[in-house]
């Protein structure tokens, strides 16, 4: 039980969405670990709103996500559908056949070499493709460790990262896993890769069934649950997947929140015009459906546009990233979805779900745009207020959700988190009777300060702003993407292990914004030029011509709730 936390439980539904999920797990679990005599900050997240506390069949006290996770046949590789952490092998032995036996033999699936890297000094991985590893430092079970003082991976072995499963770095318990195998991971055939097919997937009484169940195993042991985040793949067949588990979850569960993140690769490739009509397809059809039963929706991508037309990956000045591996891609993502979704899993003084949505959703505007400063541009020498006097007028964070270029939008309604600054970083520090550069300057608290320049940015917006002391953990698995910031200053030097970042100061933020109408327009208008009889097969696989006609007004109907000339004062 979660001792009064107020709970959220996570579907993962997709195998991007199991990309940025593993790092996202791998990221808690590295703050969990830190000791406590080790951490310069207090303990601001509560882990129990994410975490379960259980127990195994021997008394071992485990702390695995609260999560519910769908992914396709040939994604696990190593890693045990079941896991190993409730594996009883007395009991196995005790009942094991006595009969006449014969033995199949199959060669098990090869580790990645990007992970036997890492393990170098850390144990081995065993042969139930579990971590053999020490438990918590807090008590809270056995939870894998890495270090910062792991080798550093190189980049072919990076690249080597074909599922998510290769790296994620924690326990998930018997619950969690749920596989569809009537389709594929990986190869041309047996794909899904279509709205309809995912859809069916929970219209099937055996898939939809495990659902439930697995639904009503962790909400019955929450004592107060506040909703469900969903992370989803909008280009493929996933996106119908979720479309049909939000409707599941806004049905069952009334009341509670629904955030659901609808997950993008980064950009793709004008050569293959089936992939990339079926990703429109699939992502119009995906935020249409997720829009009408979720709270909020937030997509999430790297890629510049959602349209046909490729736009370049979106630019962090710091980072050193390659927009063609997922591994990188969903890194980045997961670094901003730790940071934005850290309101409602405050210790302190949180942010519902629901109240979060509330305020983001006004007038219909379900669907909402995710930035980030990655990381947050502060170098030693500087404080707070001087660091966004610098930004300027400028958006000071980097939209993550294909919307185009933000400039001469209107932000009606946002939340922001800024975290990992030092205390002493966040009001001005002139000495006494120095002239004030700024109003900034002026403030007493960082609070203040965040809350002025998020005011002066956008006078007419309600904005909501949580500035937190605990950085974001980057520690390995990881990707290497910060070999920049030692050069500009903004990170310390990490002696006596060497120059590698473990932990990053981040700014994040979820916006309701204009940019939504013409992004929704624009795909809409797109869709309608498209001539249905050349891509028979993806309506074939379930979309009727009526659908895609509905689908088409309710993305025009949506673009309207975000007219510039709306406002939250009117």
């Amino acid at each position: 039980m979660a001792g009064g936390a107020r709970e959220v439980l996570t579907l993962q539904l997709g195998h991007f969405a199991g990309f940025v999920g593993a790092h996202w797990w791998n990221q808690q679990d590295a703050a969990l670990r830190e000791p406590a005599h080790a951490k310069e900050t207090p303990e601001e997240l509560c882990p129990d709103v994410l975490y379960r506390a259980g127990r195994t069949l021997h008394g071992q006290e485990t702390y695995t996500p609260r999560l519910i996770l769908m992914d396709l046949k040939g994604s696990l590789n190593s890693l045990k559908q079941e896991g190993g952490l409730y594996r009883d092998k007395q009991l196995d032995a005790a009942i094991a056949w006595q009969g006449k036996l014969t033995t199949h033999k199959e060669e098990p699936h090869p580790k990645n070499p990007y992970l036997q890297d890492l393990l170098s000094a850390e144990g081995a991985l065993s042969s139930d493709g579990i971590w053999r590893t020490r438990s918590l430092p807090n008590g809270k079970g056995p939870t894998p460790l890495t270090t910062a003082t792991s080798p550093k991976p190189l980049m072919p072995t990076e690249g080597s990262i074909r599922v998510w499963s290769d790296f994620l770095r924690v326990h998930l318990h018997p619950r969690s896993i749920c596989m569809i195998q009537k389709y594929n991971h990986d190869g041309e055939a047996g794909r899904l890769e279509a709205f309809g097919q995912g859809e069916r997937v929970l219209q099937e009484p055996r898939y939809l069934e495990e659902l439930e169940d697995r639904l009503h195993f962790y909400v019955e042991e929450c004592d107060y649950l506040q909703g469900f985040q969903v992370l989803c793949d909008l280009h493929d067949g996933f996106s119908g997947v979720g479309a049909k588990a939000a409707e599941l979850l806004q049905d069952e569960y009334s009341g509670r929140g629904i955030i659901t993140w609808g997950l993008l690769p980064g950009p793709y490739a004008l050569g293959e015009p089936r992939r990339n009509v079926y990703r429109l397809l699939n992502t119009a059809f995906g935020l249409a459906r997720l829009s009408a039963h979720s709270s909020l929706v937030c997509p999430l991508s790297l890629g510049g546009s959602l349209g046909l037309r490729p736009e370049p990956a979106v630019h962090f000045p710091q980072l050193r990233y390659n927009a063609a591996l997922p591994f990188h891609c969903s890194a980045i993502l997961a670094t901003a979805l730790d940071t934005v979704t850290a309101p409602y899993r405050l210790r302190s003084s949180p942010v519902s779900m629901v109240h979060l949505a509330e305020m983001l959703n006004y007038s219909g505007k379900k669907v909402v745009t995710a930035g980030a400063t990655i990381p947050f541009p502060l170098v030693p020498s500087q404080s707070l207020p001087d660091t966004l006097v610098q930004l300027g007028g400028a958006t000071p964070w980097t939209s993550l959700s294909a919307c185009g270029d933000p400039s001469g939008t209107h932000c009606f309604a946002q939340s922001v988190v800024l975290r990992g600054l030092d205390r002493a970083c966040h009001t001005s520090q002139l000495t006494p009777g120095t002239p004030l550069p700024s109003p900034l300057h002026a403030c007493s608290t960082g609070e203040e300060v965040l809350a002025l320049y998020l005011q002066q940015q956008q006078p007419r917006a309600r904005s909501s702003a949580h500035l937190l002391l605990a950085p974001c953990k980057v520690a390995p698995p990881y990707p290497r993407l910060f070999s920049r910031l030692h050069q500009q200053g903004l990170v310390p030097d990490a002696a006596p292990t060497g120059p590698e970042v473990d932990s990053i100061p981040v700014l994040g933020t979820l916006c309701s914004s204009s940019s939504w109408n013409r992004t929704l327009g624009d795909l809409a208008q797109e869709l309608s030029t498209l001539d249905l009889r050349r891509w028979a097969s993806f309506m074939d696989a379930g979309v009727e011509r009526d659908d895609f006609q509905e689908l088409l007004q309710e993305l025009h109907g949506l673009a309207q709730c975000f007219r510039a000339g709306d406002s939250l004062e009117a």
